[in-house]
């Protein structure tokens, strides 16, 4: 993120505007509305502007720049037709660390205006880092269209209440529900309708009811993230996040993820890594626990599926166990999301009627799976954290039957943008593995349907490419 978003209170601030063409008139419309003191510097001044003095809603300098015009001023706006001395002012600026925008030169401002939606005191602010103004613009028109005109005066109300909310809710937390409460339920909507004595009685009744009930019990929703890409979370998963007052995340859960999450959520990372340090599940369990019984929603965020290899059942055992409400949020398992990202189809009528889904890790009790069933033709086998164990699964399967030349596959950071797919055989995977330099994560595929990669490859095709070339060379070497 390239600029920080923050809005300006220039009630009585100075701001300086250096020229008055048609540019410096648009920046003027928008502070008019500020209560700023605006002055305007420039040798020329369209009526516009002298209208505009007239009606004392600006100040008036008919001459060129001057250093000194920058004494007392909070922001300067510079639009000049020279860009010589546009960038000369701002310089003269940032040596007062005074905040300065020079139209269209992003490069010589310190900040740049962004596209609004004014719905006061609701301000939406749109801004593309300068890239493409007409890219702000077009998305704040959809904009426009989305929030309903009320939403200002709707903001307005909201304050209102709160003062009630203050004298009769106990904490933060019950406050946030209540609003949350109105303004997902009927009574935004009947005031956005214009219905406020409806939008009264419903505010009322629900305070009443909030005041009187017991504290409100915590919960735990367990989420299911998805394989990486954040255009995979399930419409309730973005919900989950977005009312979550904590949440406990795995390490590959990726920031894009929780970046949807409200902003105000705690984050705490309980990731676990294979040989490495990290959260115990007895740990992970016991914090679950405590943040629900202090009254907090919850959410637990697993990469992929919580019930494929992720211990959720181990968790909600836990909950369970302290009479913890709890619900669950399914996520598109990294076999399914992966393998379709790369390609793959993990069943095909001609090639595999079957697929199982089989963890890298060795059982704490050493117990195998079955190597006969998994190195039979005709099925797909797909294994989880399997690249470090990846020379011992390649071991059993042929000791078990399968044919050195059965296609094999790895996905390595599968949906996201880094990711890189390598296809072989059985007998070669582990060495074009090694060449390659593959990281986790990573699944490992094993299967005829891994051949259709060349035909059905779609996404991130360039890395994927890099990766088969590499693997050429691997052969040829």
């Amino acid at each position: 993120m390239n600029y920080f978003p923050v809005f300006f209170d220039l009630t009585g601030q100075k701001v300086l505007v250096v020229g008055a063409g048609e540019v410096a008139l648009r920046k003027i419309v928008l502070l008019e509305r500020t209560g700023a003191i605006i002055t305007v510097v420039a040798p020329q001044i369209a009526p516009e502007f002298m209208q505009r003095a007239a009606c004392g809603s600006l100040n008036l300098a008919i001459r060129e720049f001057v250093p000194s015009d920058l004494d007392d001023s909070r922001l300067v706006i510079v639009a000049t037709s020279h860009r010589a001395v546009n960038r000369w002012i701002a310089k003269l600026s940032e040596a007062r660390a005074i905040p300065v925008n020079v139209v269209d030169d992003r490069e010589a401002s310190r900040f740049i205006v962004p596209a609004i939606i004014d719905r006061d005191p609701v301000l939406v602010a749109i801004s593309t880092g300068g890239a493409s103004p007409v890219l702000a613009r077009r998305l704040r028109e959809r904009l426009e269209t989305l929030i309903p005109k009320r939403f200002g005066d709707l903001a307005l109300w909201l304050r209102e209440l709160r003062k009630a909310t203050l004298e009769r809710l106990r904490d933060t937390q019950e406050r946030r529900r209540f609003f949350e409460a109105i303004v997902d339920g009927p009574a935004s909507r009947r005031f956005i309708a214009g219905d406020l004595r409806g939008a009264r009685s419903i505010a009322q009744q629900l305070l009443a009811l909030t005041a009187s009930a017991p504290r409100a019990a915590g919960e735990v929703t367990l989420v299911g993230a998805g394989p990486g890409d954040p255009e995979l979370l399930t419409l309730k998963a973005l919900r989950a996040l977005q009312d979550a007052d904590i949440i406990l995340h795995d390490r590959l859960v990726s920031r894009d993820v929780l970046d949807l999450a409200r902003r105000d959520a705690a984050r705490i990372c309980v990731g676990k890594s294979a040989g490495g340090a990290g959260t115990t599940q007895r740990e992970i369990n016991d914090l679950l626990i405590s943040h629900a019984r202090l009254g907090r929603r919850v959410v637990r965020l697993k990469g992929g599926d919580p019930f494929i290899f992720g211990r959720g059942g181990e968790e909600l055992e836990a909950l369970a166990r302290a009479e913890i409400n709890f619900s669950v949020v399914p996520g598109i398992t990294a076999a399914a999301g992966c393998a379709a990202y790369a390609g793959i189809p993990l069943t095909h009528r001609d090639y595999a009627h079957s697929v199982s889904f089989v963890t890298g890790h060795a059982d704490s009790q050493g117990k195998e799976p079955d190597w006969r069933a998994l190195a039979k033709p005709g099925a797909t086998a797909v294994f989880y954290m399997g690249l470090a164990r990846l020379e011992h699964i390649v071991e059993r399967l042929l000791a078990h039957g399968a044919s050195p030349a059965r296609p094999a596959g790895i996905i390595a950071q599968g949906t996201t943008a880094q990711q890189r797919v390598i296809t072989a055989t059985i007998g070669t995977i582990g060495t074009l593995a090694s060449s390659a330099k593959v990281g986790s994560p990573a699944l490992l595929v094993v299967g005829d349907v891994v051949a259709l990669h060349s035909t059905l490859a779609w996404f991130n095709t360039g890395a994927a490419s890099e990766a088969d070339a590499a693997a050429d060379l691997s052969r040829a070497g």
